[in-house]
């Protein structure tokens, strides 16, 4: 009786609504937004347990632009805001301030897919339990279920890339 009592009087209160912040004066409206949707991205896979740690990254192009936004190095995704988010140029250079460094590896396989064509605009590579799971079989995703066979057509997969100069020559290849 007591928890019901006590589910009651929560939903009964008033959810707190906290102004989003507003983008810096400096920057571009198309820039914030993308930055929010980002960052939103983020703290959904820490929700669904999408992440391992700060080793998976989600990237998204900054519109009419070469850059890319990625996750800080050292970041859990929870923690993760709009304000946080690194700016990268297409040769992986940061752009702007951050308190954190930005990830090799994850220049390495984000910048090759932005940069191989400039309608891909967002790239999410996570390392889920599910996904892990099946990236360890030999054949990959198997068409054993309907949920797989609607997949199939929307996956893509990667063996290597050792250098900067190998990513685009990947990412256009389909390797």
């Amino acid at each position: 009786m007591a928890l019901n009592e006590a589910l009651r009087a929560r939903q009964q209160k008033p959810v707190a609504t906290e102004r989003a912040p507003r983008p810096p004066a400096d920057m571009r409206p198309e820039e914030w937004q993308t930055r929010v949707d980002l960052a939103a991205a983020y703290r959904l896979a820490a929700i669904y347990g999408w992440t391992d740690l700060n080793n998976t990254h989600f990237s998204a192009r900054i519109p009419g632009t070469e850059h890319f936004l990625l996750n800080p190095f050292g970041m859990l995704f929870d923690e993760i805001t709009a304000s946080s988010l690194i700016k990268l140029n297409k040769d992986g250079n940061l752009l702007g301030e951050s308190d954190y460094p930005s990830n090799p590896a994850g220049f390495v396989i984000h910048g090759a897919i932005h940069m191989s064509s400039p309608d891909l605009n967002w790239v999410i590579h996570t390392h889920s339990r599910f996904g892990t799971a099946v990236a360890t079989q030999r054949q990959g995703l198997l068409p054993a279920s309907q949920k797989a066979l609607t997949l199939m057509g929307w996956i893509a997969y990667r063996t290597s890339a050792s250098d900067h100069a190998s990513r685009a020559t990947s990412a256009t290849s389909g390797s």
